[in-house]
């Protein structure tokens, strides 16, 4: 098995709107925000290579968009999808699986392009999976996220014949986390509080177990339990399952790959005085 980080660049999104009820006086010592308010976050994906497949996991936002619509966010130091996987001896082609955690712009973005006015998939030989209760939710968006699914990530996967849709079991308790079977070495953690049925794929590598944050944790500054997004849909349910998840990544000694935080790309936690909070700092290659 080989694990490789994928930066495609970072974008800026309100300071206020990414910690929620946190004041700024606390928030911007962790995630300094520029005179707009405006604090960076990364678009990291993480291709995992398993034997003859090669699963990408979130594509960031892309580049398709119009240039109104990418003013809001900042974009810089972007990188294609494609001269990334290039810079480690990839194709496009090359991509089996595309796992999304979520169908938000910032994750699906990349998975769809742009040529000559028509949209196409970007890995044309992946087949794309998504959780059933994600897929329903953007296709039938509430009026208060409908923002965030943007009709030209989600219909050319529709059409795509590539859409695989991942059906998932009854919820069974609220004490504790859903997991799902992906493959050999991933299993996916089932969320709801940000988004209905985010996945969070969890990767058996040699001893560790590495799990892919999405947007339960986008950085180290939001793994105080309260820390948690306006973005977030059913916020109560995200501070359950943060708690719950925090106490299992202790337990087992997870290392937490953060999919935003555009300083620090993996930690371990521990407890202290204060709750749970990040112990080892350091970056995914580390491990490798």
């Amino acid at each position: 098995m080989q694990l490789h980080s994928i930066h495609t660049g970072n974008f800026k999104l309100d300071g206020g709107a990414m910690f929620g009820v946190v004041p700024k006086s606390i928030w911007n010592k962790l995630n300094p925000a520029d005179e707009n308010n405006l604090c960076t976050w990364a678009l990291r994906c993480l291709l995992v290579i398993e034997g003859d497949r090669k699963i990408l996991i979130d594509t960031g936002i892309g580049d398709k968009q119009d240039a109104k619509f990418l003013s809001h966010y900042h974009l810089h130091n972007t990188k294609p999808l494609a001269q990334a996987l290039q810079e480690i001896n990839l194709d496009i082609s090359d991509i089996t699986d595309v796992l999304l955690t979520h169908l938000h712009f910032d994750h699906v973005g990349g998975a769809i392009q742009k040529k000559e006015d028509q949209l196409i998939l970007t890995f044309p030989n992946a087949t794309y999976w998504v959780s059933e209760p994600q897929w329903d939710n953007a296709s039938n968006p509430n009026k208060r996220e409908k923002a965030s699914f943007l009709k030209e990530n989600i219909e050319p996967l529709l059409t795509s014949g590539k859409l695989k849709i991942i059906s998932l079991p009854a919820y069974q308790s609220d004490k504790e986390l859903q997991t799902i079977h992906f493959s050999k070495h991933i299993s996916c953690i089932v969320v709801n509080g940000h988004t209905a049925g985010m996945l969070l794929p969890k990767i058996k590598y040699g001893t560790h177990e590495i799990v892919f944050m999405a947007d339960l944790l986008p950085s180290v500054g939001h793994i105080p339990i309260p820390y948690i997004m306006g973005y977030d849909m059913q916020p109560i349910i995200t501070l359950q399952e943060k708690e719950m998840f925090l106490q299992e990544a202790l337990k087992n000694n997870y290392t937490l790959f953060f999919e935003h935080d555009a300083v620090n790309e993996c930690c371990t936690v521990e407890q202290t005085e204060k709750g749970i909070r990040a112990a080892t700092i350091f970056k995914l290659d580390s491990l490798l």
